[in-house]
């Protein structure tokens, strides 16, 4: 592989290029934070620090590269295809790590085909902490048999599931439901809870149903997804809602999660720095008061 380059280097790629280990591969990228006075500091400093090649545009990013790892928010996904589409390297392989409806995927896959691009739908089934670079992925689409010993090499921990683009993603962005979901639901659960002041009545009760299942751990972990990473979150819960509505079916709870994924991104509340150890009543606490106003 004569280099690699990625879109986007926020914490997916960081945690991506941090498993293979600084200047194990020839890696160079491109982040839109990159343009923005405010962000542009920190961006350089990232690429120092993982010995990326951190470029000035997209075109430079991608010139010789032969593999791309787009790894941008849900709601960029498709203007970064776009974009890409018009400098990627003939016969290239553009792998789409971004939690997408299928529906989307494939209007990225048609750019980058026309473009002479190969295109692949790339799902992660997992957070990237702590997995980085073996977090496991699921690929496809024509081109995902071919681009698999590659990313294996890097290494990279994948299967190839049968079915053409947007298969994967479809498995992610139903997986999304409950997973997201949960996040969404919790926080309604527990800050209901805590305007009630019923915690000593009502949680106890949680384990007649679910006896193995430690909700209040569960809250406190939900609670600070949500907080750091809520506004990605929301782009991508946006993309189930559509995943759902191609399917034909209703998305109102998917619809809910995102206005709770953005409203506790929003909250100008310290997010726990380690939620294992943090008492979700204490949490639900200190945001009630936020959410409410």
């Amino acid at each position: 592989m004569a280099r690699i380059a990625f879109i986007g280097m926020g914490e997916a790629g960081s945690a991506l290029i941090s498993g293979w280990g600084r200047g194990v591969h020839d890696i160079t990228a491109f982040d839109i934070k990159t343009d923005r006075h405010e962000t542009r500091s920190t961006m350089l400093a990232r690429y120092s620090e993982l010995s990326v090649g951190g470029c000035e545009s997209l075109e430079r990013a991608l010139a010789g590269a032969d593999l791309v790892i787009s790894v941008v928010t849900a709601d960029e996904a498709v203007n970064a295809a776009r974009a890409a589409a018009a400098c990627l390297e003939r016969g290239a392989f553009f792998c789409d790590f971004n939690s997408c409806a299928p529906s989307s995927k494939r209007i990225s896959a048609d750019e980058l085909h026309r473009a002479g691009g190969r295109y692949v739908d790339v799902a992660v089934l997992a957070p990237v902490h702590p997995a980085l670079n073996l977090v496991p992925l699921l690929l496809s689409g024509p081109h995902a048999a071919d681009v698999a010993p590659k990313l294996e090499a890097l290494p990279m921990k994948l299967r190839v599931v049968e079915g053409g683009i947007g298969r994967a993603s479809t498995i992610k962005m139903v997986r999304s439901v409950l997973v997201k979901g949960l996040e969404a639901l919790t926080a309604e659960f527990f800050l209901a809870v805590e305007a009630a002041g019923i915690a000593d009545e009502v949680l106890p009760t949680l384990g007649l149903n679910y006896p193995d299942f430690d909700w209040e751990r569960q809250g406190s972990y939900n609670f600070e997804r949500a907080m750091v990473h809520g506004a990605r979150r929301a782009a991508e819960m946006a993309e189930v809602t559509k995943t759902l509505q191609d399917l034909g079916l209703p998305s109102g709870v998917s619809t809910a999660a995102v206005e709770w994924e953005t409203l506790l991104s929003d909250v100008a509340v310290e997010p726990p720095s380690d939620p294992e150890k943090t008492d979700v009543m204490t949490l639900a606490a200190k945001l009630l008061p936020h959410i409410q106003s």
